[in-house]
């Protein structure tokens, strides 16, 4: 079983999920990062040379232009889940760190790559895509990234000024939307900072504060008449089933039924 397909999303160049009993790779090269998380079984690789293998518990990441195979290390074969990403995201200047530990064990980012191929398997959240991929890069570089020191924290005043400012420019574009790189642009601030600093002030993400806005205005749409797929288009989301899917999240019924419960409230004792 394979599926593959390229988002639209900066910085991935492939998304690759498959599910491997005999099938053994040749030694190959790529020209982005691949990150590799196994969900059963076990795969074993050569990279430059020495053996390594990779298990449920791990992330794996492989440097861009350097020979690789890969084949089962157990008889009823692996299923695995890979991100290939661009150079931009991360850079060629970590590859010695990852030919040395092409293995990391990690809990929390391997948790994270899994809520982001969760998010790219649906369409239309491209703020939570960008969003969570930042937080991923980040981490690998932290893994990867041999220099010492990390930049300092601004001030508070002024982080509290720039979350509240990324919270009026999503406000501003609740229904089209917004992208990470577009905000970052906007406001002169690294996105994955900005991610970081919204997250800290506010208690959540700027995708899912974003969400939230666009079921509030679905609510108001969906209560003045209009039709769920209308609404829909109207309040930024992809599409009926995207609509749906975040509106149950959130108020524990579908737009439908919403809307019939609001008339029987409408027409209830002393309308």
């Amino acid at each position: 079983m394979i599926r593959a397909w390229k988002p639209a999303v900066p910085g991935i160049s492939e998304v690759f999920h498959a599910h491997f009993v005999d099938h053994a790779y040749p030694l190959h090269t790529h020209d982005s990062w691949t990150v590799l998380i196994v969900d059963d079984g076990a795969v074993r690789f050569d990279l430059e040379l020495h053996q390594h293998g990779a298990g449920t518990p791990s992330v794996t990441v492989l440097p861009p232009h350097v020979p690789h195979d890969g084949r089962s290390a157990t008889a009823a074969g692996f299923r695995k889940r890979v991100l290939y990403l661009d150079t931009s995201v991360l850079g060629t200047g970590l590859t010695g760190a990852a030919v040395d530990h092409p293995n990391l064990a990690d809990p929390p980012l391997r948790h994270r790559i899994h809520q982001l191929h969760r998010t790219l398997a649906q369409p239309g959240d491209t703020l939570e895509v960008e969003s969570r991929l930042a937080l991923v890069a980040e981490r690998l570089r932290r893994h990867l990234d041999r220099r010492p020191g990390d930049q300092p924290e601004p001030a508070r005043h002024l982080a509290h000024h720039l979350a509240d400012r990324l919270r009026n420019l999503l406000d501003a574009h609740v229904a089209d939307g917004v992208t990470l790189r577009q905000a970052a642009e906007e406001l002169h601030a690294h996105p994955t900072h900005l991610v970081r600093t919204f997250t800290r002030a506010f208690g959540l993400p700027p995708h899912l504060y974003l969400t939230g806005r666009r079921v509030d205005l679905a609510r108001r749409l969906l209560l003045a008449g209009q039709r769920p797929a209308d609404v829909a288009t109207a309040a930024g989301f992809y599409d009926q089933s995207h609509l749906t899917r975040h509106f149950k999240r959130h108020l524990g019924t579908s737009p439908a039924r919403y809307t019939g419960a609001g008339a029987i409230l409408a027409t209830g004792p002393g309308s």
